[in-house]
């Protein structure tokens, strides 16, 4: 689910002061020559020569990055010291621009670094982002709170009136000043002390929060001793069972990985039930002290730390803090928009808990529907309601399909975009594949990187960033990952995927598709580069198109026959995505409001919580004061393994709501798109010139009102869910899209999911 570097790379790597990917300065990238590097030179002080400054993945080790860094951090030191020095007047070119530029050797190196340590790390790696998070986050905090700069920002920002100024322009100066000044930069000296000591702990206790979260997953599968146990998976699923517990040193057993979320995708189809039941709890009680792996001290560090934080700005707690750039602007304003969802969706959860249980006893059961039943029976229901079997739907998923004949489809009728696979470019991994992305003209966009599969060595989730952002100022075209977690097939066998992941797959290139389009002079303004609670809105949207029947019917063909899906099943697939909301979209509701509860705690009240079972206690309270049947339906993500809001500095801390309001945006955008004619050129193009090319340089409500022509409804949503009635009086008919209220598993900090 955000934007490029996922640690303590805070605004300093991030695009000047404000951005998603660091302008550069020409002389870094001089100073070194091809002679020099032949002698031993750092890979990353000179420009990649491969096509679109891609990283050359052959010419890096695991050697370059820790001395890479430390260059990099002393060239930027330097181009801030030759900022202040100038004698002459500051003004926007030598001070706001200078500083935009500043900084191209610790962009090039944190792009490739950061990706590398959530997508293929390794103990050295892991070594390294412990040694280095800390030293970046004084780095940052050297330069956003150095006083003699922000004189020079804030002379150019108390003159803007007089200046003239391109919108753009006006825009990198209004949030240079906002950035510094939220960092710290009117405060006193002692408080900018302590907030500097702050942000480098904060650095070091997020990594390590990110690091035991992800080794919690990772390092601890779960074992069984028979295939009796694992009765009801595919042979596919036992084989690769199999295989993980004879790597896992336990040949004869049998071990399945966990997954990020709360829930785990193969609890459905198990039969036994002390099985789910196993599986589930190691789920859940991941990283809580159940094993020698336990966040809960971490947490209570982090939440104490950004309460005491926000108290230094006068601020009453992180959430207030840190909203101050989002479309939602404020705690309240984004509880009240969640809170007008409780009643409906506690009531549908009590009505499919019922219909659960009567399920349960009409197969004999004498037992009452627990979060470890719940989607098997749930989807035994829906079978039977709308003869959905997902087993069968994933016969028309094949993954390399999915995404050629249905997202390069999809981007070639709305946007004229055409894609060629190359496998020339070296790579991190070898299941990584690499495209050229065409404009309709022919014109070369930049390059999609696609990493889909689950490994070891990657942290849970789906995400999108850039190894290079697009910027006029530095004459750069996009190059562009995205990143899954996709089960990977035994060798020989089909790669299928299944509907929750088809439909990850388009969200992701939403994202990508808000990065090719960027059209932006600065960095830090590019493409997706925009506000928490507004990144996620053109990547939900895209989810529509993955059941659109032109762009259905071009790829989703079984896999044996080749026969299109029919269409009689896709109207179930349809038909049933409003069933089930009591959990789909309850345990993403619990995780946003869990998340509102931490962050809106006062400095003393965090404090107070400085135990492990404190830490627990807190949780079990703050879910239970939500009204909603947290005993059936627990968050999406428990505080011990909440990534998204624990593993960075900042991260989607007071931001999971931003899938909520983003969910509203994109059901309010299907039915503009469908009362408009849909999937069309001209369509796209509107979307491409109103939203995805206008990156973080307007303002959201009204970037979104020169798109739809009003301000979004979240009746729609409610509709959609099958949480309200429809439809919306005076407004389009209610789109038929595949969200379900599901949402990829996201990343974290600068990383867009």
């Amino acid at each position: 689910m955000r934007i490029l570097l996922a640690s303590a790379a805070t605004i300093a790597l991030a695009g000047g002061l404000n951005g998603a990917a660091m302008a550069q300065d020409s002389t870094a990238t001089t100073s070194v020559t091809t002679q020099e590097r032949l002698q031993g030179a750092n890979y990353f002080e000179l420009e990649s020569s491969l096509p679109f400054k891609a990283p050359d993945f052959s010419k890096i080790s695991e050697d370059d990055y820790l001395p890479a860094f430390e260059k990099a951090m002393i060239i930027q030191k330097g181009e801030i010291q030759r900022i202040i020095d100038n004698p002459e007047p500051p003004t926007f070119e030598n001070t706001i621009v200078a500083l935009e530029k500043s900084g191209r050797m610790l962009s090039r190196v944190g792009a490739v670094f950061f990706q590398l340590t959530g997508t293929n790390t390794t103990d050295r790696l892991d070594e390294i982002n412990t040694e280095i998070s800390p030293k970046l986050s004084a780095h940052s905090d050297s330069i956003v709170l150095n006083p003699a700069l922000f004189a020079r920002v804030k002379a150019v920002y108390d003159n803007r009136a007089a200046m003239s100024m391109t919108r753009e322009d006006a825009k990198l100066l209004e949030e240079t000043y906002k950035s510094m000044v939220h960092a710290g930069a009117l405060l006193t000296d002692a408080e900018r002390t302590r907030v500097k000591e702050i942000n480098t702990e904060l650095s070091t206790v997020t990594t390590e929060f990110a690091q035991a979260a992800r080794n919690a997953m990772a390092d601890q599968p779960v074992f069984f001793d028979s295939r009796e146990e694992l009765a009801g998976l595919s042979e596919s699923d036992i084989t690769s069972a199999a295989e993980l517990a004879a790597e896992e040193g336990q040949p004869g057993k049998f071990a399945i990985a966990l997954q990020n979320t709360t829930q785990q995708p193969l609890l459905p189809s198990m039969e036994n039930r002390a099985a789910r039941e196993k599986l589930f709890k190691a789920s859940y009680h991941r990283a809580d002290g159940t094993t020698d792996i336990d966040t809960r001290d971490l947490v209570a560090k982090i939440s104490a730390l950004r309460a005491e934080k926000a108290a230094l700005f006068g601020e009453p707690d992180w959430a207030s803090y840190t909203m101050y750039d989002r479309m939602v602007e404020s705690p309240q304003a984004a509880l009240d928009f969640m809170g007008q969802m409780v009643p409906a969706l506690a009531e549908t959860q009590r009505r499919e808990a019922g219909l659960l249980n009567e399920k349960i006893a009409a197969e004999g059961g004498d037992f009452e529907v627990k979060p470890w039943d719940w989607y098997r029976y749930a989807n035994q229901i829906k079978a039977e309601q709308y003869e959905v079997d997902e087993d069968e739907v994933m016969q028309y998923f094949q993954l390399d399909k999915v995404l050629e004949d249905g997202v390069f489809y999809m981007a070639e009728k709305l946007y004229g975009l055409t894609f060629e696979r190359r496998t020339d470019l070296p790579v991190y991994h070898p299941d990584v594949w690499v495209y050229d992305v065409f404009e309709e003209d022919g014109s070369q966009l930049g390059l999609f990187y696609f990493d889909p599969f689950q490994r070891p060595s990657k942290r849970g989730g789906a995400w999108m960033s850039n190894f290079v952002s697009q910027s006029f100022l530095r004459d750069e075209q996009p190059v562009i990952y995205n990143v899954l977690n996709i089960p990977k097939a035994p060798a020989g066998e089909p790669q299928l995927v299944s509907f929750d992941w088809v439909n990850t797959t388009f969200h992701e290139f939403g994202h990508a598709l808000h990065g090719f389009f960027a059209n932006q002079q600065y960095p830090s303004l590019s493409g997706t580069a925009t506000a928490r609670d507004f990144v996620e809105y053109p990547s939900q949207v895209h989810e529509m198109w993955m059941t659109y029947p032109e762009v259905l019917q071009n790829y989703a063909k079984h896999h044996e026959t080749g026969e299109t899906i029919p269409t009689a099943l896709v109207e179930k697939i349809k038909a049933s995505s409003k069933f089930n909301q009591g959990y789909d979209f309850g345990e993403v509701l619990e995780a946003a409001l869990l998340d509102m509860k931490w962050h809106a705690l006062s400095a003393d009240e965090a404090a107070a919580i400085d135990t492990e079972a404190e830490v627990s206690q807190y949780e079990a309270t703050s879910l239970t004061e939500l009204g909603l049947e947290i005993e059936l339906v627990p968050p999406r993500y428990r505080t011990t393994y909440f990534n998204h809001i624990f593993s960075g500095p900042a991260g989607y801390s007071a931001g999971y709501y931003s899938y909520l309001w983003t969910q509203m945006l994109d059901h309010d955008s299907r039915n503009w798109f469908l009362d408009n004619g849909g999937l069309t050129r001209a369509n796209g193009e509107h979307y491409r010139q109103t939203v995805l090319s206008q990156g973080g340089t307007r303002d959201y409500g009204e970037m979104y009102r020169d798109f739809a022509g009003r301000d979004p409804n979240v009746q729609y949503m409610l509709i959609a869910l099958g949480l309200a009635e429809g439809p919306v009086e005076g407004g389009p008919r209610i789109a038929e899209g595949a969200s379900d209220g599901q949402l990829p598993d996201e990343p974290t900090s600068s990383t867009v999911d």
